[in-house]
């Protein structure tokens, strides 16, 4: 039986994940590592928790003498590696704490790894989950792909950009089997609402403001958060050692266009009149250092492995809505605080 872990598997997209490996695989044994900081909720995966082989591990990635334990207790087959500090707002107020938690706590995991496996790399793999924001900022035309050079803006990508390339050093240097992904943009169900779509919907609900950095148009590709669990599935599985591949949308919003779009939606599923959520979008002073496009070539996935988007952004982001307010205590719990206390219920 193969032992998996899953670094971050409470938090939005690595939640996901999880219960996909989790219900998927169960001849797999899962082992969510989380250290719970406040982007970590377990109510994301309280539908799995009882499931024989799943099973939830509090740590921290940078702990060093923790992370070898774990890797020595368990002898870990593959790591599917999302934990990370990822708001780049957060990043510009403290920078520290993203190079130790993706940096520091990469390297954390590559070593262990490296130890565990010594030479025989046969049937392991380590798979880093990253982003986009690495390649920097596109002009009006073009895309990112696979080959597109590195130039991170924010601490947060610098952060990312810093841990890829020890991913592809460790590769090199000892031949560690990995595969690594950047992906664009995630949106669907359990997103933190510290992030655009939750944090509008949210904010649409309430009747509060709409902040909208510069002019809005800056440009983002949007990848539903299954589908891309089901990327990640298909790399760990099918992909090929020391490969990246980027996983994107197949599709780009302006900012204030998909804000709109959203009040749009938001207006007939609340029953408001019509432009009636518009009124709420209020522009804000810009963020430093703001990278104006992103946007995914996501043609390698599609034509090495067979992966495509199963929804348009129209279709996901409906989908999203309707889960967010069929879930209003999920979101409740979150924006209270008082998802904290669901490890003390469940843990202790």
């Amino acid at each position: 039986m193969k032992k998996i872990l899953i670094t971050g598997g409470a938090g939005f997209i690595g939640s996901h994940v999880v219960r996909r490996f989790v219900n998927k695989y169960p001849e797999y044994q899962i082992y969510n590592l989380d250290a719970l900081t406040y982007a970590g909720n377990l109510e994301n995966i309280k539908d799995i928790e009882n499931q024989p082989n799943y099973n939830f591990v509090k740590g921290d990635i940078v702990d060093e003498t923790f992370i070898y334990e774990l890797f020595s207790t368990h002898n870990f087959d593959g790591v599917l590696h999302l934990a990370a500090e990822s708001h780049v707002d957060r990043s510009i107020e403290d920078p520290l704490a993203f190079v130790k938690t993706n940096v520091i706590g990469t390297m954390n995991l590559l070593n262990a790894a490296k130890k565990q496996w010594k030479d025989n790399f046969e049937g392991k793999r380590f798979y880093h989950i990253s982003t986009d924001e690495v390649y920097g900022s596109l002009g009006a035309e073009g895309l990112f792909t696979e080959t597109t050079p590195y130039d991170p803006n924010s601490p947060y990508s610098a952060s990312k950009a810093s841990s890829d390339h020890f991913v592809r050093a460790y590769g090199e240097t000892y031949g560690l089997p990995y595969v690594l992904t950047n992906c664009s943009n995630n949106y669907g169900s359990y997103h933190f609402p510290e992030k655009l779509i939750p944090l509008f919907i949210n904010n649409i609900i309430n009747n509060k403001s709409l902040p909208v950095y510069g002019d809005g148009n800056y440009t983002r590709d949007w990848l539903f958060v299954e589908d891309h669990a089901i990327a990640i599935d298909l790399v760990f599985h099918e992909g090929k050692n020391h490969e990246t591949y980027n996983i994107g949308g197949f599709n780009e919003w302006k900012n204030i266009d998909l804000v709109k779009l959203l009040c749009q939606i938001m207006d007939q599923k609340l029953g408001r009149d019509s432009g009636t959520s518009e009124k709420l979008i209020t522009y804000v002073k810009d963020r430093p250092g703001h990278d104006l496009r992103y946007a995914i070539d996501a043609s390698k996935i599609n034509k090495e492995l067979g992966w495509k988007p199963s929804v348009t952004f129209e279709e996901g982001l409906e989908k999203t809505i309707n889960w967010y307010l069929n879930n209003e205590e999920w979101l409740k719990n979150v924006t209270s605080g008082s998802y904290k206390d669901y490890y003390k219920k469940q843990y202790s």
